[in-house]
């Protein structure tokens, strides 16, 4: 009596999914990992952190996703290119762009002029001036770039311009790190509005009538906690 013909090996794609996902993560913590054991001069830490590059590993991670089958018969993968055209690109594009323009505002040190000429002309000299006007500078950055690319831009001019002045950055550099969490009004501030954005449920005009709000508030909670950093930097030192 023949048997029946067993059927072609299958993959889940959730599985194929979390594989691909742990060997990107993997390849991202190499070369920490690799510096924790034998330190940043290492041989080990030099060679992969030279090669393991985070938007490389970040690609490599996602083309395995077309590489990964689901069934090896049927020559399927875990991600066809008809599902990745379904991907909305452009809000994708959108972010990603904001970010290359927090990176060029540093490298090019627009950014430093902007902070460093917007101080000298408000006249800028105690603490608590220099910490409203971190908070502002970071929310209104945040709105044209990533909230990470915002603090890496703006924490480098406050703590010059602290130092400059006499003042401990330690509380405007920290209301600057909050502040640049603070951009609501344009999809490119963060990945969460870039994606509601792309939804096409919330419209550009409400965003930002309501971001502006948000933006308000944070800004007024920032600023009234300075007063409580400054007593807690006190009895600290």
């Amino acid at each position: 009596m023949l048997s029946e013909p067993s059927a072609p090996p299958r993959c889940s794609p959730r599985k194929n999914t979390l594989t691909a996902f742990g060997i990107t993560v993997t390849l991202w913590l190499l070369p920490a990992v690799a510096s924790l054991i034998g330190g940043t001069d290492s041989a080990a830490y030099i060679f992969l952190d030279d090669r393991l590059d985070e938007g490389i590993v970040a690609v490599l991670g996602a083309s395995l996703l077309f590489v990964l089958p689901t069934n090896w018969a049927k020559r399927e993968a875990t991600l066809t290119w008809s599902d990745a055209a379904k991907i909305d690109w452009g809000t994708i594009i959108l972010f990603g762009t904001g970010i290359i323009f927090g990176s060029l505002l540093a490298a090019t040190g627009l950014a430093e002029t902007i902070g460093t000429g917007a101080a000298e002309n408000l006249a800028i000299t105690n603490v608590v001036a220099i910490t409203v006007f971190s908070a502002v500078l970071a929310i209104l950055i945040s709105e044209t770039t990533s909230n990470t690319a915002s603090a890496a831009v703006i924490v480098p001019i406050v703590i010059p311009l602290c130092q400059a002045i006499g003042v401990d950055p330690f509380v405007p550099a920290l209301a600057a790190t909050f502040a640049a969490s603070f951009g609501f009004m344009l999809p490119v501030s963060t990945p969460q509005n870039a994606i509601v954005y792309g939804t096409g449920a919330v419209p550009i005009t409400r965003m930002i009538r309501t971001g502006i709000v948000f933006d308000i508030l944070g800004a007024i909670l920032i600023v009234s906690i300075v007063p409580v950093m400054i007593a807690l930097v006190g009895i600290g030192g």
